[in-house]
Parts: C-alpha cells; structure tokens; sequence
C-alpha cells in the first residue's frame, strides 16, 4: 500500500497538471473565439473545467513526476 507522502506528491503533482491543462484550453478557446470575434464564456470556462477533470481522471493511471516509495519499486 502506498504511504501517505507519496498520495501527498500524487495530489499536488496531479494538480499542478489540471491547472496547467486548464490555463491550456482556456487560452487555445479564447484564441480561437477572439478570431472569430466572439468568445462565449460559458462554453470556455465549461470546456477548461471538462480538460481539467479529464487531466485528473489521466493521472489517475500513473504521475511520472511522483516517485513510488522505495518498499514498492519494481
């Protein structure tokens, strides 16, 4: 079973991803929108929120930032 400090790491490594794929999409929609001279808020902030959670289901597989303690490496 894994310890507390790595779910810890899990936690603010999967995180730091979510923000950051968040901040992602929101840009790329309201890169796109400013181009076609309309951005509609709640499909960016919806969007942004759908790409932040689906990060977080991804990390859900495995963070290669976080180290697995040393009792369960392969």
């Amino acid at each position: 079973m894994r310890n507390k400090e790595y779910w810890i790491g899990w936690a603010k490594a999967a995180g730091v991803r979510a923000v950051k794929t968040v901040a992602q999409s929101a840009i790329a929609t309201i890169g796109t929108a400013v181009v076609l001279n309309d951005v509609n808020w709640k499909v960016l902030i919806s969007g942004a929120i759908i790409a932040g959670l689906l990060s977080m289901l991804t990390s859900v597989a495995g963070i290669p930032e976080v180290e697995l303690p040393k009792s369960e490496e392969k």
